[in-house]
């Protein structure tokens, strides 16, 4: 009987680490503010579908990113990145590693304006001006905090069931 309840009271934590680990997740991707400006892309207009699918995937890309970087592992980059962006960013988790650094992004507020859509569907670049909250950790420490405003050309393209991002290149300005 006390074998029983072990089992019980260590399946019962199971079950609320999942749960609280599935919300965490969801608050995260939630806790990322993606604001899309669609009104002067050309020579195609963004239909408001897409404008949601867009903005969606982004959102998921940055959370994606940001676990990627905070757990020093690529795993999370396999679907929302692509191309160079995904080799770019797995080559930045590689050098964390290596140092035994991370970084945790928080209070993420990205505005962002639709520039160029091709007229296939094919290919839409946006302009990000992101501000976020950036810790510098060293083993689980925070070794350095900043609030940052960055700004990015983003390249995303359309596949199976979501837009990935191809390339997310800082710039200084735009």
């Amino acid at each position: 009987m006390g074998r029983f309840r072990l089992n019980s009271c260590a399946n019962s934590l199971i079950a609320l680490a999942l749960v609280v680990g599935t919300q965490s997740s969801a608050a995260t991707d939630d806790a990322i503010k993606v604001q899309l400006d669609a009104a002067k892309t050309g020579p195609r207009a963004v239909e408001p579908l897409t404008q949601k699918s867009i903005v969606r995937d982004y959102r998921g890309a940055w959370n994606s990113m940001a676990a990627a970087l905070e757990s020093n592992s690529a795993q999370p980059l396999a679907g929302p990145f692509t191309g160079e962006a995904r080799q770019w960013l797995g080559q930045s988790v590689s050098s964390q590693q290596k140092s035994g650094l991370s970084r945790r992004y928080s209070d993420q507020n990205h505005k962002v304006e639709a520039i160029f859509y091709a007229p296939e569907g094919d290919v839409i670049e946006l302009h990000d001006t992101a501000d976020y909250q950036l810790q510098i950790l060293d083993r689980g420490k925070v070794i350095h905090e900043e609030r940052v405003t960055a700004h990015y050309v983003v390249l995303m393209t359309p596949s199976a069931d979501r837009w990935t991002v191809r390339l997310l290149q800082s710039v200084p300005q735009f």
